[in-house]
């Protein structure tokens, strides 16, 4: 599946699931975790699977409650028999938590599944264990706000917007293992939705560092998103023709195209292009 842009819903806010939908997002996350306060869990749960069960229009995750809290095992009796196309798993912590979450939806059940993949110190350690559970997820994501309150941090960014060393450290950990598990790497949410040219910079830094998607808290950002995540014509031309030199020539290691020297990493990076498309 596609996934350049996936927009957050309140799950108990079912008169903007049709909007989300309809926002151009690659998928929206109905979420039933930190948006939905205790007391509204089960009627955000009812009004999901009641959306689900309908013309959908996009493809749809659900963010289950983490497994820990208790409330995971119930989300997912409401949720799975209206067929969501993925799961978020908030908090999670490595592979042991893909399995668990497995346990709790019966074998064969669960759709595929994208953890959120550093939300506490213990899931730092566990980031490569997802090469073994890599058929199970959708992609890998982080987050930059409930680890820096684990362990005491009092902010996730400097003072000019950057983030703070440690913060940056779980951000290309899970980097590198979404490509060690040769998933999608979903870069977290920018928070500002009145800063739109901030939120271009950060794609487009995010698409350089080697992101294939991005998560979204508002519609006014899917499409910078979009944009920012789709390869321009001009690089799919060069893509193209780096793929067509190399085919042409099976044996070389190195080639020349247009005046410079290009070798197999170029066209890795030439086959990433034309796949992005």
């Amino acid at each position: 599946m596609k996934l350049r842009s996936l927009l957050f819903v309140p799950g108990d806010r079912p008169e903007r699931f049709d909007k989300a939908a309809a926002s151009g997002a690659d998928a929206i996350i109905l979420d039933l975790e930190d948006s939905v306060a205790p007391e509204r869990k089960g009627y955000a749960r009812d009004a999901i699977a009641a959306w689900l069960a309908g013309t959908r229009g996009c493809t749809a995750f659900v963010r289950v409650n983490p497994l820990e809290g208790g409330q995971t095992a119930d989300d997912l009796a409401i949720i799975l028999p209206a067929a969501p196309d993925g799961v978020m798993l908030p908090k999670a912590e490595g592979a042991a938590s893909i399995l668990a979450l497995e346990e709790l939806a019966g074998q064969g059940r669960l759709p595929p599944i994208l953890p959120i993949a550093t939300e506490t110190p213990a899931a730092l350690f566990e980031l490569g264990s997802y090469r073994s559970v890599r058929d199970r997820l959708a992609g890998l994501t982080w987050g930059a706000e409930d680890l820096p309150a684990s362990i005491g941090a009092t902010s996730a960014r400097e003072a000019d917007g950057r983030y703070t060393a440690p913060i940056e450290m779980a951000r290309s950990l899970t980097l590198f293992a979404a490509h060690a598990a040769g998933v999608a790497a979903i870069d977290t949410v920018f928070p500002r939705i009145d800063a739109m040219d901030d939120l271009a910079a950060y794609v487009g830094r995010a698409r350089r560092d080697g992101f294939t998607g991005m998560m979204a808290i508002h519609p006014v950002q899917v499409a910078a998103i979009n944009g920012g995540f789709t390869p321009t014509p001009a690089e799919v031309d060069h893509a193209r023709a780096v793929v067509d030199a190399f085919a042409a020539n099976p044996g070389a290691g190195v080639l020349k195209l247009d005046g410079k020297m290009i070798d197999r990493p170029h066209l890795v990076q030439a086959q990433r292009v034309l796949a992005a498309i």
